[in-house]
């Protein structure tokens, strides 16, 4: 097994893609600083699963993606592939090769890949862990990293060691053995709590138990005694009414009576109203026409006022005082003349302009004659005083001269030749430049329809999602809407199908119709009426035949269902039509409801009803016909003797029916609505999945765009830069050539003056300074005229610009002035017009108030006239209504002596129907039964208590009723003393019992595992401590080899920080070079610790050998001495392992078997160019 070859893809500076292929023996990696070789060790240690950022020499995991140079851009992905010869079946995997890929995204995502498909590192590393590579990565050894294994502790040096000889695989086996214990345990816990729980439940389940069969008997014996009670109270109910006969004739005389006197009173009360009613409107007319002419007599009044004080007022002020202010024409003629004054200091300022430019031309002449002259002295100066340091000198001095020129000269040419190139190099750039503008300006028009077709697609895109948002919040408010409706039509159905043994009916085999809720149809509101009307029928199954019916009672029995009422409808023997007739004016019952199936029975059944909207129509209904049965909507029945009603908060089987039918209605217009709003959706998902194409689209064109300008732009700057650097260079040749051709001019005047002073061997004359001065004083009295002139000119132009804004103020002020004169005439003009209208208001407002006096005088008597009338009006209801109270009050008590006993005896039938419906609703037996076996006539059994606490049957003894009410009172204290009882105590006390013994055997296979699970543990522990051993025994072995090699004379070896404990102690490192005493690696020089370090790597290379090592420029400290010892040693590495080294050491190069160069170009990327060694040297 070794490493084959090895791609870098957008790996930092190995920006494209790069293949290094391995050979078996050393491959050396050289090249300079900085040309990326330790990004190949870096490359491979992330490829085997490195996850430090800080590792890789990086501050996050995103640092190892290429970066980008000022040339190249960055990449947005990173990828590293590295193949393994697996030929000799060292990886646990049925491949002769083996290639692991990792990918890591700009955006943070990372993949692996065996063999092409994605996979875990988790499953990358279990591979490689028996071939000694594991997370510590201790096969790869980069720069820095020989310190960091000294600088470890203890512990961190037993990884290193661990990792060579493979215990990762047993330390995983090991956390999963542990976190299975860890859950085990848990659920052990939460067992045994649950155990420790049912245990404590079900001592108190097993009292409840006991008490709920004691209850079972004492329940017995009350409900025997209530029966009894029952039995009596309802023989002795009827006695009572069957004895009360009350004489109603002279109350009812006298109550039609007094009903008449009111209703003649009642009728001219009406016809007061009546007349009332014709006649309050006209009272409310002329009252209204009289207040309303009162207000606008006070409003012309007003109105007179206001016109004639305006009046007044305006033609007092009907002359305006002429504004007073400046005169226009004064401002104007000032204003002329300052413009005058400004045209002639325009022309002085002209003329100072000129002759500050002769000054400065002057000056100029001047000071370009004061060089000259000064330069000509120089030189004389210069040649007397080489003459008189002799004629050697002055030859020395000519040759200089000579030289100078000559260089000056070729300098001179090779400036001209730089500035032909550089203006050529300048033309190239601005016409780039220049192309550049041209292309940017293209994008650049283009760029504003992009936008607002980004916008436009950007508005839509957010419409549609809004729209989606809209619908999507609809369609919940729909679901939550028909979930609602569906919930409740399946309670209504569940309460309506278990509503009482009638669903048992239903359910059964019985031939029935169904229920007669659902075989009616009732008009809407009026279902609690017929319900009411119906009394138990409306809960009744329909059966057709008399043995249906008895067949169906007894299956209710057999299987103790509850009870149910039945309506047998014989079509033999059919019901047969009412003749009692309804009063006039009132609407029968009957007609409210309609049936195909049981018409007949409905009629017959609701035969006699009257359907009334209230009480008070019911109790007009029974005045009209005594003997019909009116029910209200609300459902209270009323008679002549039995009167029903209230509010009741349980619904009839009707009124349920109904509901329903009005629930699966609403539930079908909502599911409708939710199939709409879906459809909907699906459009609206539909437009905005286009939409966001479009957007997609639009904003990929606009990003393209942006990119394109981008990249336009930053060609443009470096042109510019480039167009930029051009010039500077073009302007420092010029200066350096103009520089240069001075200094030649220079040179020619002093070497003609130096050659011909030495022609002529005669001291030259002292040169005439008398011009020179003549100059300087020319120039300075030039430089003061320039001076002069300048600030002359300065004065000039501000005494300009003031005059100008003085003038300018001074017409703008004119002009407003001639517009405030023409505002005050025209003010003028207006008052006077105001004037003469506010006097004409005045004069009509005065003959309106004229009018309005005389049509208020009549109004005021028209509405005198109709108050009176309402006063007598008000004062015969008056009287009326007093007796009408009279006769109220004397009505309703004569109604109330009536309906007193009326509803004293309805009472007592109410009470004697209670007790039938207590009997048969409560305790289960119907009248016929309780009379028969529970009537005073029948005895009473007795039961007594045994010595073991159970109820045996004793004598039977006469009924009397004082002793039955004490034989309920003591049993239902007995029921008091058990206290709560729990009827499901039995049945959850066995299945308590089951569940119990189910968590025993749960709690002992728990037990169970955790034996298991420690034996695991324990083995684990064993076999690494074993491996550990002999790995360590081995490495402490070779690192003394190690040591005396490389260290001759000195003495090195590893040791156990606690050798008690083997399987947590860690590894120490004692190392003594020769001649010295000390055993401290700190104290040991760089070079020192670098072999310790390298020491004990190879010892733990020889003790586990890993099937190839890769090594930073490890060698980098040491001197040629130790690196000849350390390659001896790769030497020996190189039979068993393969190695890969980054080095800059010529010797180590010289033992490779391939080598490969690593540079960077100029765009800031790596490559590669590879030499295979040994086929070169047997070449040559």
């Amino acid at each position: 097994m070794y490493l084959k070859s090895m791609t870098l893809k957008g790996f930092k500076s190995f920006a494209s893609a790069t293949s290094l292929n391995f050979e078996r023996g050393i491959t050396c990696v050289v090249g300079p600083n900085g040309s990326g070789k330790s990004n190949v060790v870096d490359a491979l240690s992330w490829v085997l699963g490195e996850q430090g950022a800080k590792s890789l020499r990086g501050g996050k995991m995103e640092d190892v993606i290429f970066a980008g140079t000022s040339a190249r851009a960055p990449l947005g992905r990173a990828e590293v592939s590295v193949t393994i010869d697996n030929s000799d079946g060292a990886l646990p995997i049925e491949f002769a090769e083996v290639r692991i890929s990792r990918i890591l995204f700009r955006n943070g995502a990372s993949e692996y890949q065996l063999n092409g498909d994605t996979t875990r590192l988790l499953d990358i590393q279990e591979l490689l862990s028996d071939s000694g590579i594991g997370r510590e990565m201790h096969v790869i050894v980069g720069q820095g990293q020989l310190d960091a294994i000294l600088l470890a502790n203890p512990e961190e040096r037993r990884a290193f060691i661990e990792e060579a000889a493979g215990v990762l695989k047993h330390r995983k086996r090991k956390e999963k053995a542990l976190r299975k214990l860890d859950s085990m345990t848990a659920n052990l816990a939460r067992i045994q709590d649950l155990t420790v729980e049912l245990r404590r439940q079900l001592k108190p389940l097993g009292k409840q138990a006991e008490v709920a069969r004691k209850a079972s008997t004492i329940q017995s014996d009350v409900r025997d005694s209530k029966l009894r009670l029952l039995a009596d109270d309802l023989i002795q109910l009827r006695s009572t009414v069957d004895a009360e006969v009350a004489d109603e004739s002279a109350l009812r005389a006298r109550r039609d009576d007094v009903e008449s006197a009111l209703n003649r009173a009642r009728a001219r009360e009406e016809e007061i109203d009546s007349i009332a009613l014709n006649e309050n409107p006209l009272l409310v007319s002329a009252q209204e026409n009289y207040y309303q002419l009162t207000a606008q007599r006070e409003k012309f009044r007003g109105i007179q006022n206001l016109a004639s004080e305006r009046a007044r007022f305006l033609s007092e002020e009907a002359d305006e005082a002429r504004a007073s202010g400046r005169d226009p024409e004064g401002m104007d003629l000032e204003a002329a003349a300052l413009r005058r004054e400004e045209l002639r200091l325009r022309s002085e300022v002209a003329a100072a302009s000129l002759a500050l430019e002769n000054h400065s031309s002057e000056l100029k002449t001047l000071e370009a004659k004061l060089t000259n002259e000064e330069n000509s002295v120089s030189a004389a100066l210069r040649a007397i005083a080489d003459q008189r340091e002799g004629t050697a000198r002055q030859e020395g001095h000519i040759n200089g001269l000579k030289s100078r020129i000559e260089a000056t000269n070729a300098e001179i040419t090779r400036l001209t030749k730089t500035k032909d190139e550089a203006t050529s190099r300048l033309k190239s750039f601005q016409e780039e430049f220049a192309l550049l503008e041209t292309q940017i300006a293209s994008v650049d028009a283009s760029e504003p329809g992009l936008d607002s077709e980004f916008e436009a697609a950007k508005n839509a895109l957010t419409s549609a999602q809004s729209d989606l948002d809209l619908l999507e919040v609809k369609d919940s408010e729909a679901e939550r809407t028909r979930s609602g409706l569906d919930g409740r039509l399946r309670a209504l159905q569940e309460s309506l199908v278990h509503r009482d043994g009638s669903g048992a009916v239903l359910a059964s085999a019985t031939k029935n119709r169904g229920r007669l809720s659902s075989l009616i149809t009732v008009a809407s509101g009026w279902e609690a009426a017929v319900s009411a009307a119906l009394g138990p029928l409306a809960e009744s199954v329909v059966v057709s035949d008399l043995s249906s019916a008895v067949s169906a009672l007894t299956m209710l029995k057999r299987e103790s269902a509850g009870q149910s009422e039945l309506l047998v409808i014989d079509t033999a023997s059919s019901f047969t039509s009412s003749t009692r007739s309804i009063p006039n004016g009132f609407t029968s019952l009957a007609s409210l409801v309609s049936s195909s199936e049981v018409s007949e029975a409905i009629s017959s059944l609701l035969s006699g009803f009257v359907a009334v909207e209230d009480l008070t129509e019911a109790e007009n209904a029974l005045r009209a016909d005594s003997s019909v049965i009116a029910i209200t909507r609300a459902g209270d029945v009323i008679s002549r003797l039995r009167v029903r009603g209230g509010s009741s908060s349980q619904s009839s089987a009707i009124e349920i029916s109904a509901l329903i039918e009005k629930s699966e209605g609403e539930l079908q217009e909502v599911t409708n609505n939710c199939d709409r709003i879906k459809f909907e959706l699906v459009r609206a998902t539909e437009k905005l999945a286009s939409q966001k194409n479009t957007f997609d689209l639009a904003l990929s064109k606009l990003n393209e765009s942006d990119a394109k300008m981008s990249g336009l732009a930053e060609q443009m700057a470096v042109a510019g830069q480039n167009v930029k650097n051009a010039q500077g260079e073009l302007e420092r040749i010029l200066a350096s050539l103009i520089e240069a051709n001075k200094q030649l001019e220079s040179d020619d005047a002093d070497l003609r003056a130096a050659i011909l002073q030495f022609e002529s061997h005669q001291e030259p004359a002292a040169p005439d300074l008398t011009h020179l001065e003549d100059l300087r004083s020319r120039v300075s009295a030039a430089r003061s005229a320039e001076v002069e002139a300048r600030l002359n000119l300065r004065t000039l132009e501000e005494r300009v610009t003031a005059l100008t804004a003085r003038a300018s103020a001074l017409e703008v002020a004119a002009e407003n002035e001639r517009e405030s004169a023409v505002r005050a005439v025209s003010r003028r003009e207006q008052r006077g017009l105001a004037a003469v209208t506010a006097q004409g208001v005045a004069d009509a407002a005065y003959e309106a108030l004229i009018q309005i006096e005389s049509s208020i005088s009549k109004a005021a008597t028209e509405r005198a006239r109709l108050e009176s009338a309402r006063s007598e009006r008000e004062s015969e209801v008056l009287a009326i209504r007093v007796k009408n109270r009279e006769l109220t009050t004397e009505l309703d008590a004569l109604t109330s002596s009536v309906h007193r006993d009326e509803i004293a005896r309805a009472e007592q039938r109410l009470r004697i129907e209670g007790l039938e419906q207590k009997a048969i609703e409560e305790l289960g037996v119907d009248v016929n039964t309780l009379m028969n076996e529970y009537g005073p006539v029948n005895d009473v059994p007795t039961f007594v208590e045994d010595e073991e606490g159970n109820f045996v049957p004793g004598d039977l003894i006469p009924y009397r009723r004082d002793q039955q009410q004490k034989r309920l009172a003591q049993a239902e204290r007995s029921l008091t003393l058990l206290g709560k009882i729990n009827p499901l105590a039995l049945e959850e006390y066995s299945s308590l019992e089951e569940r119990l013994r189910y968590l025993a055997e749960q709690l002992e296979d728990l037990k169970k595992t955790k034996r298991d699970l420690l034996d695991i543990i324990k083995e684990v522990d064993d076999k690494v401590q074993q491996i550990f051993k002999e790995a360590y025994e081995d490495t402490a072995r070779e690192f003394e080899i190690i040591f005396a090699r490389l260290f001759p004379g000195g003495d090195g070896r590893l040791i156990l920080t606690n050798a008690e404990d083997m399987a947590n102690s860690g590894v120490d490192v004692e190392a003594r070079p020769p001649g010295k005493r000390i055993k401290r690696l700190s104290l040991l020089s760089g070079g020192e610790r670098s072999l310790v370090a390298v020491a004990l790597l190879v010892a733990i290379f020889k003790a586990r050998p890993s099937p190839f090592y890769v090594m930073d420029e490890v060698e980098a400290a040491l001197d040629d001495t130790n690196l000849g010892r350390l390659l001896g040693i790769f030497e020996e590495l190189r039979e068993k392992s393969q190695l890969i080294i980054i080095t800059h050491q010529k010797r180590t190069m010289e033992i490779a078997d391939s080598l490969y160069g690593v540079t960077m170009r100029g765009d800031g990327v790596s490559e590669v160019i590879s030499q295979r060694i040994r086929e070169s040297e047997s070449s040559n």
